[in-house]
């Protein structure tokens, strides 16, 4: 699995680069967390590798849900409705809550999510995005607390990420071919 997949243009982030982008973003959280009821929560289904990963190099105590939202149905990109899916199963009133999500490209699905979290009365909420894509001549309509790294804005998949359920299980972040998803 570490040659390249024949559909993946180019590797952006390889498997050491993630393992040291997820050690760094441990050790903030882990500083920044002391004394704090931490709950971390993934957005299914492409963050719960990150997730996984991440979780492991928190040296505090904490807990872990999960939530799917649905805003891009069969699409590439978001229609910008967002339906909860599965929603959490612990209560988070007065805890802190941690987002943990794969990949930031617009932020309106995770905007609507932290109002959505808002109203639960957390102590504090915030979000640890491990990629940032950068679009030119917008500004994602929310600010992550830790961003692992910052992509292009180019169809990638790995690591978590997909198109069409496929390509989640590859260990690097690369670039779809745009034959693929065309």
């Amino acid at each position: 699995m570490n040659d390249l997949h024949p559909d993946v243009e180019k590797v952006l982030f390889s498997e050491d680069d993630i393992k040291d982008i997820v050690a760094r973003l441990g050790a903030e959280i882990t500083k920044d967390y002391e004394g704090k009821d931490l709950v971390l929560i993934a957005v299914l289904r492409g963050a719960v590798v990150f997730m996984g990963d991440l979780m492991r190099a928190i040296d505090r105590p904490l807990a872990i849900d999960f939530m799917a939202v649905s805003s891009y149905g069969a699409a590439a990109k978001s229609s910008g409705i967002v339906r909860i899916v599965k929603d959490l199963d612990m209560d988070i009133k007065g805890r802190d809550v941690l987002i943990v999500e794969d990949i930031l490209d617009s932020g309106l699905t995770l905007k609507y999510l932290i109002k959505n979290l808002s109203a639960r009365k957390p102590a504090s909420i915030e979000v640890a995005a491990f990629l940032w894509k950068d679009i030119a001549g917008k500004q994602a309509a929310i600010n992550p607390k830790y961003v692992g790294a910052h992509c292009p804005d180019e169809f990638i998949v790995g690591y978590g990420l997909d198109f069409a359920e496929r390509y989640r299980n590859l260990p690097y972040v690369g670039v779809l071919k745009p034959e693929v998803y065309a």
